[in-house]
This record gives structure tokens, sequence and C-alpha cells, in this order.
């Protein structure tokens, strides 16, 4: 199960052989501004292998996003993430930071919620943002999403939950 390509972006699952553009992504330190610390090889490693199980395990999670002719861009899909306790679907998004300010994590942000809109049924989408980033924010808001809530129960102080109401006979 894939998000439908767009005009310019295509998805596929992550595999081993991704590990060097993962690693690479998840190490950058503007990438990772709003993590505690960029990932290490090993932990992109783990990034990869987990990602691998949720698409075992659900169907669906983080996909490579690449350009029709191949080009690495990031990775976006969904995933499930703990909310003040609760379980919900999340969309998330990382974009090489010379590629970014481009429009794609809104484009695929927007296919994954398509995604999880008709194929999956969900009855909802987040996104988990760090309050300070006001770019992964503009990307929420593109989809459709607004503030529902703050989460004071993950790794750090405050996140910020982004998200809408799914409903295959809304119109997008």
């Amino acid at each position: 199960m894939l998000p439908a390509e767009t005009s310019r972006l295509r998805f596929r699952e992550m595999t081993d052989d991704d590990l060097d553009a993962m690693a690479a992504l998840l190490g950058d330190p503007v990438v990772m501004t709003y993590y505690p610390v960029p990932k290490t090889r090993e932990q992109a490693a783990a990034w990869i292998a987990w990602n691998q199980r949720n698409y075992a395990e659900h169907g669906y999670g983080l996909w490579i996003v690449e350009t029709h002719t191949g080009e690495f861009l990031g990775d976006c899909g969904l995933t499930w993430q703990r909310v003040n306790d609760t379980s919900r679907l999340e969309v998330g998004y990382h974009i090489r930071a010379d590629r970014q300010g481009r429009g794609f994590a809104t484009e695929a942000a927007a296919a994954c919620r398509d995604l999880a809109r008709e194929t999956l049924g969900s009855p909802e989408l987040v996104a988990i943002i760090d309050p300070r980033n006001s770019a992964s924010r503009r990307v929420a808001e593109k989809i459709g999403m607004s503030h529902l809530d703050d989460d004071t129960t993950g790794s750090v102080p405050v996140r910020t939950v982004m998200g809408m109401t799914l409903d295959a006979r809304n119109e997008r």
C-alpha cells in the first residue's frame, strides 16, 4: 500500500539499501533542528527497521519520497503515535534541507492524508509538531489541519498537535 503518485512525487517502501540516504537525512542538523539531536547512522538503520515493521504490521509507515526521476527527497507517511496517552494516526515528513521550501512536504503529506481518508478510512489524522517549527505547522495547515491540542506526555515538554477529521464523503 502506497500513497498515489503526485505530479512531482512517487513513494516506495524503505529498504536497507536506503541507509546512506536516510542517515544523511536524519543526521542533518538542519532537518533535525526540532529533534533533541540528529540521528546516528545506527539510529537511521533502526528507523528503517521500524518502518519495515510498520509495513508488515499495518501495511503503511513512512515511505521514501522521491521525484519521478528517482531523486531522493526524504520520507513521509503514516504512523501510530501516542498523544496524551491515546494512540493516534499521524502524518510525518522530513525533506532534505536543500529541497525544503518547494512544496514537497505539503504535496507528500496531502497524498498521505488522502490515503488515510480514502483507503484506510481513518476518522482523523494528526501531525505532532514542535511549537517552534513554523514550517512544519504551515505544511499541516496547508493540508487542512488546525490546532487541536498540546501533548505534554512526550519526550519534550510540549508538542503541538495539529489535526483534522477525515471523511471520505467530504471533498478535499
